[in-house]
């Protein structure tokens, strides 16, 4: 079994991350910390083979967790988890020693695919001597499996999901109809509701009543500040 240990400072999230590891075969959670010092000791008093290890957390960046953890000798394995999209982000989680990399909202499938890769990774590892390029090739391109749809839903673009959750957030607290989305991003009200709905079930927004005039109510969507995921996928 891999000994994975979950490193995220939200525990409803965590709570998501150790469901989506424990229903992969062969993994097994054996702690989940909630902040960068947390997990270090963890990794001190305990074998653990793999980390899912979130960038952001309150004491600390992963990024530094992974530098330290790298520093102290631990050999265990990283995947770091965030919703940053930023170039230099992952760079440094590559140059630290990541084996993967999760960019939220994700799916299980998502997960799965990861975790499935690096279980491959693993058994070839202990397959024998790498005596060819062929062989280290084989070895790394597991780790590079092809995740389906990104790890997003069909008919879900990562560039259009991005382009929503700007609108969101910049929003604020207002709240936006699926037709002032559609108008902000240049799209139709049918597409607009389809990627706000994906962000309400997997809890990045929240389903709002608004009143006001003749009409019938409408729904509005506000960017959850917190992130907390709430359905199929987390943050």
């Amino acid at each position: 079994m891999i000994r994975t240990l979950i490193v995220e400072d939200d525990p409803i999230a965590a709570a998501a991350h150790a469901s989506y590891v424990g229903r992969v075969r062969g993994f097994e959670v054996v702690g989940s910390a909630g902040s960068g010092t947390e997990a270090l000791r963890m990794l001190g008093d305990r074998t653990i083979d793999l980390v899912l290890l979130d960038v952001n957390l309150p004491d600390t960046s992963g990024l530094e967790v992974l530098r330290r953890l790298r520093a102290a000798g631990h050999t265990a394995d990283v995947i770091m988890v965030t919703r940053a999209r930023d170039l230099a982000v992952v760079q440094a989680a590559i140059s630290f020693g990541a084996t993967q990399y999760l960019v939220k909202p994700f799916t299980f499938s998502a997960v799965r695919a990861k975790l499935e890769g690096y279980l491959e990774y693993r058994s070839r590892l202990g397959a024998g001597p790498v005596v060819a390029q062929e062989d280290v090739d084989d070895l790394f391109g597991a780790l590079r499996a092809p995740v389906e749809s990104s790890g997003l839903p069909k008919g879900v673009s990562r560039e259009s999901l991005d382009a929503v959750v700007r609108t969101l957030t910049e929003a604020g607290a207002a709240g936006l109809t699926a037709a002032e989305v559609a108008d902000a991003v240049g799209a139709s009200r049918v597409t607009a509701r389809r990627y706000l709905e994906y962000l309400a079930d997997t809890g990045l927004a929240e389903r709002h009543v608004r009143y006001g005039g003749a009409g019938r109510p409408q729904v509005e969507y506000r960017w959850r500040a917190t992130g907390v995921p709430g359905g199929r996928a987390v943050h």
